[in-house]
């Protein structure tokens, strides 16, 4: 304290000086609170605390004192490296689905009945680069000069610099190999050659005044593509997202819930682009169900890919005996079936796998990710997230029905820990569930979006997602996307300790016994889910910032400033944000996010309804609907 209130009066340390100070009152009540209300807390407690007086070793060197550490602070690393072989196989029991009804009626023709989403996150461009070396419009230039001087809004992992040269461009990377797969597909007779897909591409910026220019700049990023064959491609920025819901949303909401005030207020809070990842994560998946009233009731599923992620389709076909097309038409997808705990699941959500570029020459079943080894230093020494989500990779997505007793086809595994692309959810699953991610949660929106569906209230089947075995994804993002992913390390590591203060209050809005919940979404999902959260936060933060300092290199002491320049102001915004309300404010937020998706999906309904009577009403909307996506239509490649 000595310490803090000597640095309080330095310019240079003030904001991390109120960031401790203030967290030292609601760090040790939080701690309080864990020692006297949680399971086995005072236990966990009393066993590290003698450990560490028995121990007369260095604790860096000692594997008990670790795995006290663990079982404190994330009893999901704890256990796991010691058994690895029988850790998995009670995962997968846990996981295993009997299956009582095979989808009678599934994914038959990809192009005509998925429709494929992606989204562009995009930012200023690098420091130090002029406009004119950037080899864009010059009716950008002055809009840039601007947006270069604001303050950063949001944060994504490796969003696309304004100006990077092509072949670095994740947005044309990513929607280039989807056409080559797509017509790999036509290669292969799996579909005609009149056949097109349609791909939803969201756009979302880091600042703000970037949404004035998105459009123009992917536009003409894309018209530089020299066509995308086969891919008939809307783009969605926030201003067509104000038009969806001013033009046909609102006017419906007016004439079919006039009891719903300011309809407009509330659509407008969760149908967007723009903002944390949850918002466009949502968005992405319920535009399809918009799609399928208004545009084309064909469309009867959509899946999702990540723009640094394309389809290996010789790998598949010769691992798998499939390409990425025939695994979209498995009946698993959409089936009904008994969980191990006799609970009944619907299958309406697929998710695949991915494998590194690097590892791919191995095998197709390499895990992208892979057990760490001691010694643990910094950070992991508390939270070491690596251990559980190895062993989920390993567990879950690595799982192969043809061996062993999930036969993929009296039996199959579902899946919690999911990633961001390489996932699918029926139309009919989305309009009968209304799952959704919210605005809230800024990492993890993949893991957050089945949250809100995890608990049935009506006694019905509990919507999962289905392992898809053999449905895999190269993730390219290290092979060309470096500059950008340094650019953004170090807001995802604050976001990462961001997730786990959200996740843990999300989970708490959920349900009262987070154990609860933790138990059906572990490991790697359920250890975000703390009862320390803030402890956490503010632990890996400094950890962090040490191993950083304690390398004694330039780069690394940079990076150690810039954590602790970022990280205070973020994660105290992120504690405020949470404890808002006296910790009712984020449930109030998420009810009535839950509210706004409810009218938006009854919407859907009653215009649906009104356009199978001929209602000019909805005839109308339909065609201001069609006019709309019409607008974000961006490039439709050329059959060859």
């Amino acid at each position: 304290v000595e310490y803090l209130e000597e640095m309080e009066n330095d310019p240079l340390w003030t904001n991390l000086v109120i960031f401790y100070r203030e967290g030292l009152d609601f760090l040790l009540k939080e701690f309080q609170d864990f020692y006297s209300n949680s399971n086995n807390s005072v236990e966990r407690v009393d066993e590290l605390r003698g450990e560490l007086a028995q121990q007369e070793e260095s604790l860096s060197f000692s594997q008990t004192i670790q795995e006290g550490v663990w079982k404190l602070f994330h009893p999901e690393a704890s256990n796991v490296l010691s058994n690895k072989e029988s850790q998995t196989k009670i995962l997968r029991s846990t996981r295993k689905v009997e299956i009582t009804n095979l989808n009678s009626k599934p994914v038959k023709n990809v192009p005509q009945e998925v429709v494929f989403t992606a989204n562009a996150l995009l930012t200023i461009p690098p420091a130090g680069k002029r406009f004119d070396e950037l080899g864009i419009k010059p009716s950008l230039w002055n809009a840039l000069e601007e947006v270069v001087h604001e303050d950063q809004a949001f944060w994504y992992d490796h969003p696309v610099q304004i100006g990077v040269e092509p072949d670095r461009n994740e947005i044309l990377y990513g929607l280039h190999h989807l056409s080559e797969s797509f017509l790999y597909e036509k290669k292969l007779k799996n579909v005609s050659e009149e056949d097109e897909l349609t791909v939803i591409l969201s756009a979302s910026v880091t600042h703000e005044g970037l949404q004035g220019i998105v459009k123009e700049y992917t536009e003409y990023e894309l018209e530089k593509a020299h066509g995308l064959p086969g891919l008939k491609v809307y783009l969605f920025t926030e201003a067509e997202t104000a038009g969806l819901i001013h033009e046909v949303l609102v006017p419906a909401a007016n004439r079919y819930f006039s009891n719903i005030k300011d309809a407009s207020a509330l659509l407008r809070e969760v149908v967007g682009v723009n903002g944390k990842y949850g918002r466009h994560y949502s968005f992405l998946k319920a535009i399809t169900a918009f799609w399928q009233v208004f545009v084309d009731p064909d469309k009867k599923a959509t899946f999702k890919i990540d723009l640094d992620q394309v389809f290996p389709q010789e790998k598949l076909l010769e691992e798998t005996g499939k390409t990425a097309f025939q695994h979209l038409m498995s009946p698993l997808w959409g089936a009904e079936g008994i969980d191990s705990e006799g609970h009944p699941v619907y299958l309406g959500m697929l998710a695949g796998a991915l494998v590194n570029e690097k590892d791919i020459d191995i095998s197709l079943f390499t895990p992208d990710v892979t057990y760490p080894s001691p010694p643990f230093r910094g950070e992991d020494s508390v939270f070491c997230s690596r251990i559980p989500q190895a062993l989920s990779t390993v567990s879950e997505m690595m799982t192969r029905y043809d061996k062993g007793d999930i036969d993929g086809n009296n039996s199959c595994i579902s899946r919690i820990h999911v990633t961001g692309g390489t996932n699918g959810i029926l139309i009919e699953a989305l309009r009968k569930y209304r799952p959704f991610t919210p605005v809230f949660i800024g990492r993890a929106e993949d893991q957050a979006y089945l949250l809100s569906a995890l608990l049935p209230g009506d006694g019905g089947p509990a919507l999962r997602y289905l392992h898809k075995d053999g449905l895999i994804m190269r993730h390219d993002k290290h092979a060309f996307a470096e500059e950008a992913i340094k650019a953004a390390a170090i807001g995802k590591i604050v976001g990462d300790y961001e997730r786990i203060l959200f996740f843990s209050n999300y989970a708490r809005i959920l349900s009262s016994d987070i154990d609860d919940i933790k138990s059906i979404i572990g490991p790697f999902t359920g250890s975000f889910v703390s009862p320390l959260p803030q402890n956490l936060a503010y632990l890996r933060l400094s950890l962090k910032a040490a191993e950083f300092f304690d390398t004694k290199e330039e780069e690394s002491e940079y990076k150690g400033f810039a954590l602790l320049e970022t990280g205070p102001r973020r994660l105290l915004a992120s504690i405020r944000e949470v404890s808002m309300g006296d910790g009712n404010g984020l449930k109030e937020r998420y009810e009535r996010e839950k509210k706004a998706w409810a009218l938006y999906y009854d919407i859907l309904d009653k215009i649906e309804s009104a356009l199978r009577k001929g209602d000019p009403f909805a005839i109308e909307l339909q065609e201001r609907a069609n006019r709309l996506v019409s607008n974000a239509s961006v490039i439709t490649g050329e059959n060859p």
